[in-house]
C-alpha cells in the first residue's frame, strides 16, 4: 500500500515539473524581427481632404402661413439679383390688414386731437394706439410673408409649386448662392494648433483637371469629435466664374509650413482588429513593447507616426511584428 502511494506521489512530481518547464519555454520564446533606428526627417506639411461643395447661402421660400400661390416669377435655373420678387402670396388678408391700419392711423389722430381738448381720456387714447401699433405689425410680418424678395444674389436651385397651388408647408422654391461656395472639411486633431482663420489653401476638381481654385479658412471649429478624433473646418471659395457648383466634389490640399517628423514604413504599422486603433512594437532592451500611435502624413511606402514614446533613436520592429505581443524576447536579425 505504501509502494503504490510512493509511484503516486512521483508522477505527480514529474508532471508538475514538465509543466513548469513548458511554461518556461513559452515564457521565453523568441521571435525573429529586423528593425529599423528611426531618425527625423524634414517634411512639407500638407494634408489633403475630400469633401462637398455647398452653396455659401441657402434659402428655402418658405412662408409662416399657408394660403393660395398667387404668382412665381422665377422657374429653376434662373439667376436672381437681390432684391428681386421671387413668390407673390394671396393678398386678400394683407390689403384687408391694410385698410385696417389706414383706419386706425385716423382714429389714432381724431383721438389725440380729442385728447387735447379734453373731449377724449388718456384711457381712449392708450386703447387706440395699443390696436394700431399691433396691427402695424400683423401688416408688417403679412408683407414678408406675401411679397417674397431675394435676400441675395443667386440662382433658383428647386421649385416645387406652380402659380394658383395651395401652399402646404414644403418649400414652394429654393435660391443658393453659387458665386460664393463653402464647404465643411473635417481635420486630424493632430493639426488643430495649426489652424487659424484667413488660411489660404486650394482646390482641385477631377472636371477640372488642370485648374486649382484659391480658398480660404473662414471658421475652426472649437471642438474635437470624440469619435473620430477629427474637427471641422468651415472653408469659403470664391466662385465668379461660377465653374464650381454646389455638390460637386473637390480635394482640399492645406499646406502647413516645414516640420521635423518620424516616419516608418507603411507595413509596420499594425490595425485593431475591429477598430480604428494604430500601433507599432519597438525593440526595448531585447524584448517587444507595443505603442500605439496616430498616423499623419503619407509619403510613398513611408507614413508619419505619431506618439510621445516614437523618439529619434527608438529601434522600430519593420519585419516580423505580426506575430508579436508585448513583452516577447525579440532575436534581431539583419
Amino acid at each position: 500500500m505504501k509502494k503504490i502511494l510512493f509511484y503516486s506521489l512521483a508522477a505527480l512530481t514529474l508532471v508538475a515539473c514538465g509543466n513548469k518547464q513548458a511554461a518556461t519555454q513559452e515564457e521565453e520564446r523568441v521571435e525573429q524581427v529586423r528593425t529599423k533606428v528611426l531618425q527625423p526627417r524634414e517634411i512639407e506639411r500638407e494634408i489633403s481632404v475630400s469633401t462637398n461643395l455647398q452653396g455659401y447661402l441657402t434659402l428655402n421660400v418658405a412662408p409662416s402661413l399657408t394660403g393660395k400661390i398667387e404668382h412665381i416669377f422665377c422657374e429653376v435655373g434662373d439667376k436672381v439679383s437681390k432684391g428681386q420678387s421671387l413668390v407673390t402670396m394671396d393678398q386678400t388678408q394683407y390689403k384687408t390688414t391694410k385698410i385696417s391700419l389706414a383706419n386706425l392711423e385716423l382714429e389714432l389722430h381724431r383721438i389725440e386731437m380729442l385728447l387735447k381738448t379734453g373731449s377724449a381720456t388718456q384711457q381712449q387714447y392708450d386703447q387706440i394706439e395699443a390696436q394700431y401699433k399691433s396691427t402695424k405689425e400683423q401688416l408688417e410680418f403679412l408683407e414678408l410673408n406675401t411679397y417674397f424678395k431675394a435676400p441675395f444674389s443667386g440662382v433658383i436651385s428647386a421649385k416645387n409649386y406652380e402659380d394658383g397651388e395651395l401652399y402646404s408647408g414644403q418649400p414652394i422654391m429654393v435660391l443658393t448662392q453659387i458665386d460664393k461656395l463653402k464647404a465643411l472639411v473635417a481635420i486630424p486633431e493632430t493639426y488643430f494648433p495649426k489652424f487659424k482663420p484667413g488660411m489660404k489653401l486650394t482646390l482641385t476638381s477631377e472636371i477640372y483637371p488642370d485648374q486649382v481654385f484659391p480658398a480660404t479658412v473662414e471658421v475652426v471649429y472649437p471642438t474635437v469629435d470624440a469619435t473620430s478624433h477629427t474637427f471641422q473646418v468651415k472653408i469659403v471659395i470664391p466662385n465668379g466664374k461660377n465653374l464650381l457648383r454646389p455638390g460637386m466634389y473637390v480635394t482640399t490640399s492645406i499646406g502647413l509650413g516645414k516640420a521635423n517628423v518620424i516616419v516608418a514604413p507603411y507595413q509596420a504599422v499594425e490595425k485593431l482588429v475591429g477598430a480604428n486603433d494604430r500601433y507599432v512594437f519597438l525593440n526595448e532592451n531585447g524584448r517587444a513593447k507595443r505603442v500605439a500611435v496616430e498616423l499623419g502624413q503619407r509619403f510613398d511606402q513611408d507614413i508619419e507616426i505619431i506618439s510621445p514614446e516614437i523618439v529619434p533613436g527608438a529601434e522600430l520592429v519593420v519585419v516580423g511584428q505580426h506575430k508579436l505581443v508585448d513583452g516577447v524576447k525579440l532575436n534581431v536579425v539583419e
